[in-house]
């Protein structure tokens, strides 16, 4: 991977076991590497110049369509047990899973644009654990390790490194300028995220801290306009980006050319996107 590769600009620890490989020197050949015991278990494809084959990012769906067959169901037999993903119709026309030989191939596509956004390859052990389609399953249930109280920040941390880099990829794709990170911006979101935790409140409105705004102006965030996006349960970093895309409102936010930072805050799979556009000088 390295000959081919390079060294990686950093290396992130993942929710599921395995160590994400970052390759973000070149937004046009951005690729996230999965390695578990010196092994490559996934690979995350996003930036366009990156060889994605047998597809090609940018490519539109009727043409891939044309060329693979688009299965509802995936049967996968190991170590003694079956394994079943059903995928449902908006699975089958947004985010399919295609075999090749021995690994799998889960396809984002960008429903707006039609095209092809991004691909993670990924072997079946490791598809298993993520479960990112429904599952129906005879056997042993595989399952990731569970992650130690002491790994959770440094696995969010780098979850919202990813985040941020994934969305700043989008919109230099959509001709529009990247954001800045704000640390402060950062923490806001951070607290958003961990307060949905702790309540199990999924809302832009917090009971205890109010709307955004209110948020903002408690951390003395200075800005002229904000807009937040929100997620949960969502299996990394990829998986929420590309969903944020695919949803209107979200998108609009993500994609806005107001926005000139954002804050990022990730806390046990509550996510949060914090746009602001600073007061200019």
């Amino acid at each position: 991977m390295e000959q081919l590769l390079g060294k990686p600009a950093r290396i992130d620890p993942s929710y599921y076991g395995y160590k994400w490989y970052i390759y973000n020197a070149e937004y046009d050949q951005y690729v996230q590497v999965g390695v578990e015991d010196n092994k490559v278990v996934t690979i995350y494809v996003i930036g366009k110049d990156i060889d994605a084959a047998p597809f090609k990012i940018g490519q539109p769906i009727e043409k891939i369509f044309s060329t693979v067959f688009i299965e509802t169901n995936i049967n996968i037999d190991l170590d003694n047990s079956s394994y079943r993903f059903e995928l449902n119709d908006t699975d089958v026309n947004m985010r399919p899973l295609i075999q090749l030989d021995n690994i799998f191939a889960e396809l984002y596509f960008d429903k707006f644009t039609g095209k092809l956004s991004s691909v993670r390859f990924i072997d079946p052990s490791t598809l298993i654990k993520q479960r990112p389609y429904e599952l129906v399953y005879r056997g042993e249930l595989l399952e990731p390790k569970p992650i130690l109280e002491t790994e959770w920040d440094a696995i969010e941390k780098a979850t919202e490194r990813q985040i941020f880099d994934l969305t700043n990829i989008l919109r230099i794709r959509h001709k529009l300028e990247p954001v800045l990170w704000d640390d402060e911006t950062s923490k806001v979101a951070l607290g958003h995220s961990k307060d949905m935790f702790e309540t199990t409140n999924f809302s832009h409105t917090s009971e205890k801290y109010g709307e955004l705004s209110d948020r903002l102006k408690t951390a003395n965030v200075v800005y002229q306009l904000a807009g937040e996006n929100i997620a949960a349960n969502y299996i990394d970093a990829p998986a929420v980006v590309e969903g944020w895309l695919n949803s209107k409102g979200h998108r609009e936010t993500l994609l806005s050319e107001e926005y000139t930072h954002l804050g990022v805050g990730v806390y046990h799979k509550y996510y949060t996107q914090n746009f602001i556009q600073k007061w200019e000088e």
